[in-house]
Parts: C-alpha cells; structure tokens; sequence
C-alpha cells in the first residue's frame, strides 16, 4: 500500500478460504442446487444467532418479502417501514401488493420509535418492518426492542426484523439482532460483514413459520425432489456454491467483528472535535458496525475532495417518500436530513490503520480543523 493507492468505501473480500471451499466442492461433481452445504450454512448461522431456524434464499429483498407472506401479509394490507432505509424495504411488500407507510426515524439510532409506530398504525397494519440500521438497536431512551415486542403483542401486529445490516450485533439482553421479531431477515450482498454476491436468510424459533418459509421458497413443497405440493410456493432456492463461499466467510466473522468495531473507533478518535462532522455512535458492546456513517456539512464537497485525494464515498440512503419510485407528501425531518447530509466513508474490512488515518486527516483538512 503506497499513500496515493485508492481507497474503495467498500470492496468484498474473497480469497483463499473461499477458493478452498469451492474447489472442494467442484471435486466431488455435485448438482450445484441446495444441498449439504446449503444446510451446514443455515446451520452455522441458526447457531451463531441462536435462533431455532435459518432458512436460507437467493436475495435479501426476497427474505423480507417471503417473510412478509409467511405472516399473512397480502393486498390491500399496511406495512409500516422506516423512512431512511435500503428501498428493498419497502419493495419488498409493495411487490406483494401491500401498501408501505413510511414513518420518520429517530436522529441518534436512524430507528424508529415506537410511539411514532403506533402512531401510525391503522385497522390495515399487518406488520412492522423494524430495520436496525448499521447494527444498531433501538434507544433505551425510546423503551428499547422490547417496547416494539410490548406494542406488536398490544396491537396483534407483526414484527418483521429488518436486520440486513446487523449480522454480529446484538441486544442489551444478549439475543442477537433478529431474533425478538416473529421473523428476522439477513442480507449476504456483496458490501455485507460477510458476502455470498447475492443472499440473504430468515430466522425465526417457530417451528409454524419455519415450516412455511421453507415452502415459500421451493414451490410449496414439503422437500425437493418431490412434485407433491400442498400450498402455493415460489422458486428462491439458494445454491451450493452460494453456501460455499458463505461457509468460508462465516468462519472469518469471529475475527472481522472486533476488526469493523476497531475501525470505528479509530475514526471516532481521528475525527473527534471536528466541527460538521457527526459520526453516529455504536455501543461496541454490543454492536458491530457495518458501515463507518456520519452527517457531515458541505457533504457532497467534501465527497468532491475526498475523491481527488482517492477516498471514495458513498451517500447514505435518500428519504424514500421523495424518491420518484413513490413520490408521496410527507414530512420526515430527520430522513429529509440525511439525504442531505449523511455520508458513509471507506467501511471495508481490509482497511488498515494507516488508511483510516489519512482518511481522517483529510476529512480534517476540509473542515480547517
């Protein structure tokens, strides 16, 4: 690494590990579709969350999606959804028929609040998509997850977790992120903690929504290899070389979680004491960051400059109600100020110190500090 090298925001890592796993597999001429390692995978993860079921599917959109219908969520139906989050949040109701309502998140967690929630809850709300933004849990100040469990057993609505983001992050109580919802749903895309291109899984301890999760997903039968079926299902099915590579990297998270919490902190310390710039705090107790996120004034000149230096960036999520894909009314300040504001700076797990330092150096020289 040389001081002019460029610094990506994200770039996934693959390397020996995953190349081992894979040629393993090609070597013993297997069918490719899930199998063994598929259910070693959703093995790994069951354990590792400590939830009683994984199933695994082809994308984290479809996750929430097939989680959504696994709790009955249909046409005509409400979903309530973060403001500020990954548009395949909402899509992933939308493309059921399901109306997403979006509501406001809070500054300090990018969360929602509960009391905002019930707000808007109506005789339509099925269900709750809970997103825990970059590994965060919801604030003790606004009652914690067990004010959204308390409101989802006062109101009969479900709660979705939408924990994308949040693989290696857990709750003050010690279950990990995804596992107070009647569902919780991961993604493996490429820019996550880790990757298998395209991925993502559900968890759920109900033996009832494992059973229907996994029926969703291949065609509404009970197993492969049979053409008896007794409910409608789809075609999400994951692949063996999926689970590979995602065998390879489930093995290495043990080490990148105390790396993403290292990195953060020495942002956090880099960048302390610089006027317009806010990184949003993590209890690295408990949460593992996925991205380094933070409001920063004169946001896109500073993208500006750090590009010329070779740091790239990456803009955080637009308030969705003003995306042109849903164009709706609405007043959502805090969402409204991010799509202003927020910034994700260079996150990738390969980052070494010497490059989070001069990241922050030059972030410092921006502002004059």
């Amino acid at each position: 690494m040389s001081d002019t090298d460029f610094i990506p925001q994200m770039r996934p890592l693959f390397g020996a590990a995953e190349k081992a796993e894979l040629i393993s597999y090609l070597d013993e001429d297997g069918f490719f579709t899930e199998f063994e390692r598929t259910a070693a995978f959703e093995k790994a993860i069951a354990e590792f969350t400590g939830a009683k079921h994984c199933i695994v599917v082809n994308n984290g959109t479809v996750s929430l999606s097939l989680a959504a219908l696994a709790l009955g969520v249909g046409p005509g139906d409400e979903v309530i959804c973060p403001n500020y989050t990954m548009i395949a949040t909402p899509n992933s109701v939308h493309m059921l028929g399901a109306k997403p309502v979006f509501v406001d998140v809070e500054p300090d967690t990018l969360i929602l609040h509960p009391e905002a929630v019930r707000r808007a809850i109506t005789p339509r709300t099925r269900a709750i998509m809970l997103v825990s933004a970059n590994g965060r849990a919801p604030s003790a100040a606004a009652g914690g997850i067990e004010a959204f469990e308390a409101l989802a057993r006062e109101t009969g609505v479900a709660l979705i977790e939408d924990a994308a983001q949040s693989l290696g992050s857990w709750y003050a109580d010690g279950r990990h992120i995804g596992r107070a919802g009647a569902i919780g749903s991961f993604s493996f895309s490429a820019p996550k903690i880790i990757s298998t291109g395209q991925g993502g899984a559900l968890i759920t301890d109900s033996d009832e929504l494992a059973d229907k999760l996994k029926r969703l997903k291949d065609f509404g039968r009970a197993r492969g290899g049979t053409d008896i079926h007794d409910s409608i299902g789809f075609n999400f099915k994951f692949t063996e070389l999926q689970a590979c590579v995602g065998l390879a990297q489930m093995r290495q998270l043990p080490e990148r979680i105390p790396r993403k919490k290292a990195i953060w902190q020495r942002y956090a310390e880099g960048l302390k004491g610089v006027d317009g710039v806010q990184l949003f705090d993590h209890d690295t107790r408990l949460c593992t960051p996925w991205f380094i996120d933070g409001r920063f004034e004169r946001r896109d000149e500073l993208a500006t400059h750090l590009k010329q230096q070779g740091i790239g960036t990456r803009t955080m999520y637009p308030p969705i109600h003003r995306q042109k894909a849903y164009d709706l009314p609405g007043s959502h300040p805090i969402s409204e100020a991010i799509g202003r504001e927020g910034l994700w700076l260079p996150s990738m797990i390969q980052l070494v110190d010497a490059q989070i330092d001069r990241i922050c150096t030059e972030i410092r020289r921006f502002y004059g500090a």
